[in-house]
C-alpha cells in the first residue's frame, strides 16, 4: 500500500505518518507539505492507494488543486483532514470528486472508519454536515445525504433495501465500471456514486464493493456479474 499524506504543519504531519504506520505497518508513506510538493511528487509516482492531505495549503488554491489531483489519479480516493468545516466548502469537495473529509479534531477511531470505509470504496462526511442539509434540497446529492440518515441505514431488524439508483450504481459496480463511467452513465457525478456506496456498504452489512456485489446477488437485489 502506498499512501501521499500532506500537511504543512510539519508536527502534525509527522503525528499522520506515525498514526498511519501503526495502522499500515507495511505501507509506503510518502509525505508532502503543500501542493507543490503533492504534484512534484505525482509527476514522478503516478500510484496511490490513497491520498490524506489538509485543505488549505500553500501552493495553489485548494478548489484548484483538487480538482487537478483528481483529474490526474482519478481512481485513487481523496480524504480531506482540515480544521476547516464549512458545509459548503464540504460540498465542494465531494463534487470535485473528493472520497471524505474528515475534521483534525476527529477522533482515532472515527479517522481510522473513515479510512477503512473510503478504502472499501465508499464516502465519508462528518456528521455535522449529515445534520446541516436542508430539507427541501431537491439535489440527487442532498437527497441521498438525507437517505443516508433515514431509517434503512439504523434499522437491522428490517431487510436490506436498495433504491432504484443504489442498485444502478452496484450493477455498474457489478460490471467492473469505474465510478466515472458509472457516474457519465446514470447522469450524477462522482461524489454522489461515492455517497450511494457508503450507503450501499452500510445496508448490506459489507466492507468492500466485491463483497456488496456478492451480498447483493446472493440477496436477489441485482442480477450481479462478477
Amino acid at each position: 500500500m502506498k499512501i501521499l499524506v500532506a500537511d504543512d504543519h510539519e508536527l502534525f504531519l509527522q503525528g499522520l505518518e506515525l498514526f498511519l504506520k501503526n495502522k499500515y505497518p507495511k505501507a509506503d508513506i510518502i509525505p508532502a507539505h503543500n501542493y507543490t510538493e503533492i504534484f512534484n511528487i505525482m509527476e514522478q509516482q503516478t500510484e496511490f492507494d490513497l491520498i490524506l492531505t489538509d485543505l488549505a495549503m500553500p501552493g495553489d488554491v485548494w478548489n484548484n488543486a483538487i480538482k487537478k489531483m483528481h483529474e490526474k489519479l482519478p481512481e485513487t480516493p481523496i480524504i480531506i483532514l482540515s480544521a476547516v468545516f464549512d458545509k459548503e466548502i464540504v460540498q465542494k469537495t465531494i463534487e470535485l470528486g473528493v472520497s471524505g473529509y474528515l475534521s483534525k479534531t476527529s477522533s482515532h477511531d472515527e479517522i481510522i472508519e473513515a479510512l477503512d470505509l473510503v478504502l472499501s470504496g465508499g464516502a465519508w462526511l462528518p456528521q455535522e454536515f449529515l445534520q446541516t442539509q436542508q430539507l427541501d434540497s431537491k439535489s440527487e446529492a442532498d437527497k441521498l445525504l438525507k437517505e443516508m440518515m433515514t431509517e434503512n441505514l439504523s434499522s437491522s431488524k428490517k431487510a436490506p433495501h436498495l433504491t432504484p439508483r443504489q442498485k444502478d450504481v452496484l450493477e455498474g459496480v457489478s460490471a467492473g465500471k469505474s465510478n466515472k463511467i458509472i457516474a457519465y452513465e446514470l447522469g450524477m457525478t462522482e461524489g454522489t456514486v461515492k455517497l450511494h456506496m457508503t450507503a450501499i456498504l452500510k445496508i448490506l452489512g459489507v466492507y468492500n464493493r466485491t463483497a456488496a456485489v456478492m451480498e447483493a446477488t446472493k440477496l436477489g437485489l441485482i442480477k450481479g456479474s462478477l
